[in-house]
């Protein structure tokens, strides 16, 4: 079995506002720090969100996303690889496609792209206001995001919360484009109409009907059953996320103080399960990447 690739997203308040352990997205040098000692911990990939702006009605097309400051993603970018090596995993797939596009341009190793709709709901703690997100992602744009990341020579992050998303796959590959080790993340739990229920039968389900050719990671938002479930990836031979922004908790009610003891506790459970751990560059042999310039 390959190596584990552990991603670690760490600098996300959208989906649990009350964590006070999360750096502002201002703050660089914190979410730098962040990344660096969960780089250390032992992820291989950084899925960073820099500083954007969350919509917070629909706009005239339709969608409610984030607004990208593209100036202060380029600052975090330079100031975590100063200090590390991570493979640099550029999130935020909701944003429009033509910020997006411009974030290719600083040249990330991977970027996210939802290959279903974006409906998510995040309200935590009922006394929060809820944090939404909503966008559809046709097949059209799907094949543009891949002319794109060719150019620019981008590996996508196919983000997969239904099995729809494997049927728009399918369609981009049959348009010439991500036939060979496709990256995909499955989500299981994340609140909104594309939920999945976070049980392992739900993993089981996205795993046996996953398209061929596909190197596959989890992430899980619930924190009741987050390890059990990445447990049972690692098991199989999936790749898992961890991570501030799927999960603050060490253990439920119990936020981690920083994002890399999460990393630390997945390190435990794969060498628990006879797991080895990938480094970044042995992580970037598995995904076929070439080195950042």
């Amino acid at each position: 079995m390959e190596k584990l690739i552990i991603t670690v997203a760490g600098d996300s308040r959208t989906s649990y506002p009350h964590n006070n352990f999360c750096p502002t997205q201002e703050d660089i040098p914190g979410v730098t720090q962040q990344y660096v000692d969960a780089v250390n911990a032992g992820a291989a990939i950084a899925h960073i969100h820099g500083r954007r702006t969350l919509e917070e009605t629909f706009q005239a097309d339709g969608k409610m996303v984030s607004k990208i400051h593209h100036a202060d993603w380029k600052r975090l970018h330079e100031s975590i690889m100063s200090k590390v090596d991570p493979i640099m995993q550029y999130g935020v797939a909701s944003a429009r496609i033509e910020e997006k596009i411009e974030l290719m341009k600083l040249g990330p190793d991977m970027m996210a792209v939802a290959f279903n709709a974006h409906d998510e709901y995040f309200q935590p703690v009922p006394t929060l206001p809820p944090k939404r997100m909503m966008a559809i992602h046709p097949v059209e744009e799907l094949i543009a995001y891949a002319k794109a990341a060719e150019e620019h020579k981008v590996k996508l992050e196919c983000e997969c919360f239904q099995t729809g998303a494997f049927w728009h796959l399918d369609f981009v590959r049959k348009a010439g484009y991500l036939k060979k080790q496709t990256y995909v993340t499955l989500f299981i739990g994340w609140p909104g109409g594309t939920w999945m229920p976070p049980t392992e039968r739900a993993l089981q389900f996205f795993v046996d009907n996953l398209p061929p050719d596909t190197i596959w990671n989890v992430s899980v938002m619930n924190p009741e059953k987050q390890w059990s479930i990445l447990s049972l990836a690692v098991a199989l031979g999936g790749h898992v996320r961890v991570g501030y922004e799927d999960n603050p908790y060490i253990r439920p009610g119990e936020f981690a103080k920083n994002n890399a003891v999460l990393v630390e506790k997945m390190v435990g459970i794969a060498q628990s399960l006879n797991r080895e751990v990938a480094t970044p560059d042995e992580a970037r042999k598995i995904l076929g990447l070439q080195r950042s310039q």
